[in-house]
């Protein structure tokens, strides 16, 4: 059975950053070093991070 994901399953780079209290920079920075997982969307190549990801980066600190 295919993996079905909802548009509110992924998170823009702001809105990961108000949900860790850091700066969008920080969140950048993070992405491009791998500590946090990264989704690339688009023929911009926009960062989008599941919020499950994310909920898993803040169980794991």
């Amino acid at each position: 059975m295919a993996h079905i994901l909802k548009k509110d399953a992924f998170l823009r780079p702001g809105e990961v950053a108000r949900l860790l209290n850091i700066h969008i920079n920080t969140v950048r920075r993070w992405s491009s070093s791998g500590i946090i997982k990264t989704y690339r969307i688009g023929p911009r190549g926009d960062r989008r991070f599941m919020r499950e990801d994310v909920v898993g980066f803040l169980k794991e600190r």
